[in-house]
């Protein structure tokens, strides 16, 4: 495989990140691999986000992605709108995505998260075939 400059790995990704956001993308990262032992990760470096799936294509086979922002950590849903959110957590307004903004790594660690991504990872899976 060529070496592609726009992917990267989730450790240089962590070290590019606000020392005070770091525990919450490596919560989330956990979250996520407690969620879906089988997740497929890409890391784009030059977005500064992970991406996780159920197979490597973004916007066909990716659930979820973690992206720092100056203050939080946004925890997004490429098919967002596509899940019940039966608590109210996801903001947005485009036509698929939607995001959470995280603030502590207590918060990354809610039920709350984790029935989300749940919804998220079926919701792929199903659409992919994976049953």
């Amino acid at each position: 495989m060529a070496n592609n400059p726009t992917h990267g790995t989730f450790e240089a990704f962590i070290d590019s990140v606000d020392p005070q956001l770091q525990s919450i993308c490596m919560t989330l990262r956990d979250v996520i691999a407690r969620c879906h032992p089988n997740f497929v990760e890409v890391v784009w470096t030059r977005q500064k986000i992970a991406s996780y799936g159920v197979g490597p294509k973004k916007m066909s086979e990716h659930y979820a992605y973690i992206s720092p922002q100056r203050t939080h950590v946004n925890l997004g849903f490429y098919h967002g709108v596509a899940l019940a959110d039966r608590s109210g957590l996801l903001e947005g307004t485009g036509k698929n995505l939607r995001h959470i903004k995280i603030k502590s790594a207590t918060e990354a660690k809610s039920a709350r998260i984790k029935e989300l991504l749940v919804e998220a990872i079926a919701e792929r899976e199903s659409v992919r075939g994976d049953h």
